[in-house]
């Protein structure tokens, strides 16, 4: 809820109240303090950046919106008391629509001093001519720099991580596929240093579902597949229906959707991957966290077939205890939860066929389960289930559980045994 006031002297009162698949975010106020920039979807599929009063929530004029991504920040001068941009997340990487001419040659200068990276600001001087300027990429996890705009210099402050050689990094190559049901779905490929997309044939793939799974995944440095791919492995992430920062179409449709189409997304992804001939079709796993643990099992339950094995790390496997143990800062929002994954009274069968632990006897896919036993999250609970339904029909799970741990390993020396397990 948005609320208001003219003056200190006035209590707030109410003016937008909107429900949580709507957002309005108030980014700054115009000059005049009389009206602001906000970004927001209503009456709208994807977010746009737009004129509104705040007395009011009128919103006067679009000022941009993108027909593919949702906005997501603003550039606003306070030196010079104007707007100069606004950002979307594209497939790869940031794109910036400026409203500032001189703004958009400053960034084309800093741009040529770090050809081949993405930059970002990290931060200015209260005159705006001096700059905190980021460099990054998908084989580096990227370096500072000073850049003065006067003399048009840029300095090297710092690597993030200089003991990486980025010349031995993998690329990440943004792909797209068509869904079984024409949607096109945006995802990720990494192959092996050496491999591209027009050589890579065979390959051992690690298929990585993203968690949230109102998330999504981007392009960029990221350790955990750079680690996979050095040991040979390709590795596929997609952005399946819910993904977020696609307009609320592309979310909404997966609500009750979860181990359905969701999951058919991702085995799409899989069998494009076969068709093109880059997968070796019998050395195909899958490995995700949290929502990707779920879709982790799912998966092997509804195509046991396709995965030589699976890594369920912090996974949900029975919806119902699930929605059941949720954290006590997510129960005022149990009515959203209902929506977006299922009513147990209203939509119990939906949910007994897609939940995992309660169908684990199509599961023969060698699998590792991963939990921490602290997890608010995802309780242990949904780990031991899943484990004890496979193991009272006699099939062999590995299961790692880390007393330390809670939604994911924060301890070095838990990642370091995960990784080797």
């Amino acid at each position: 809820q948005i609320r208001y006031r003219e003056t200190e002297a006035e209590p707030f009162r109410p003016v937008l109240t909107t429900n949580f698949k709507e957002g309005v975010s108030f980014a700054t106020f115009t000059p005049d303090n009389k009206l602001v920039y906000a970004i927001t979807n209503l009456g709208r599929d994807k977010s746009a950046l737009v004129l509104m009063d705040p007395a009011t929530c009128e919103e006067l004029e679009q000022l941009y919106t993108n027909d593919k991504y949702d906005l997501g920040g603003l550039w606003y001068s306070d030196a010079q008391k104007k707007l100069l941009g606004v950002s979307y997340e594209g497939h790869k990487g940031k794109t910036r629509h400026f409203f500032d001419k001189a703004t958009e040659e400053m960034l084309g200068r800093m741009e040529k001093h770090l050809r081949g990276y993405e930059i970002g600001i990290g931060g200015s001087n209260k005159a705006e001519d001096k700059y905190i300027v980021y460099a990054g990429g998908d084989r580096t996890m990227g370096a500072y720099y000073f850049y003065d705009v006067k003399s048009d210099t840029m300095t090297k402050l710092a690597d993030l991580a200089p003991w990486i050689d980025e010349q031995q990094m993998a690329e990440m190559t943004p792909v797209t596929y068509t869904s079984r049901d024409g949607l096109e779905i945006e995802g990720y490929l990494t192959l092996p240093v050496g491999k591209t997309l027009h050589n890579a044939k065979n390959l051992p793939v690690v298929v990585n579902p993203h968690g949230g799974p109102w998330a999504r995944d981007s392009w960029g440095f990221n350790p955990e597949v750079q680690f996979l791919a050095n040991r040979g492995c390709a590795v596929l992430q997609m952005n399946f229906r819910g993904s977020t920062g696609f307009g609320r179409k592309f979310t909404e449709i997966a609500y009750g959707k979860w181990g359905q189409t969701m999951q058919d997304d991702i085995t799409d992804g899989v069998n494009w991957l076969i068709e093109k001939g880059i997968a070796d079709p019998s050395k195909i796993a899958i490995y995700g966290g949290s929502y990707g643990g779920y879709a982790t099992l799912q998966g092997i339950v509804k195509d046991p077939d396709l995965y030589a094995c699976a890594v369920d790390y912090v996974g949900v496997s029975n919806l119902f205890s699930f929605l059941q143990t949720i954290p006590p800062y997510w129960k005022p929002m149990l009515d959203m939860m209902y929506e977006m994954v299922g009513n147990p009274e209203k939509d119990a069968q939906m949910l007994r066929e897609n939940s995992p632990a309660l169908n684990a006897e199509r599961i023969k896919t060698p699998l590792l389960v991963v939990q921490g036993a602290n997890d608010p999250r995802v309780n242990i609970n949904e780990s031991n289930q899943m484990v004890d339904a496979l193991r009272k029909r006699g099939v062999h799970v590995d299961y790692m559980v880390k007393d330390n741990e809670g939604h994911g390993f924060h301890n070095e020396e838990n990642r370091f045994d995960f990784y080797r397990a």
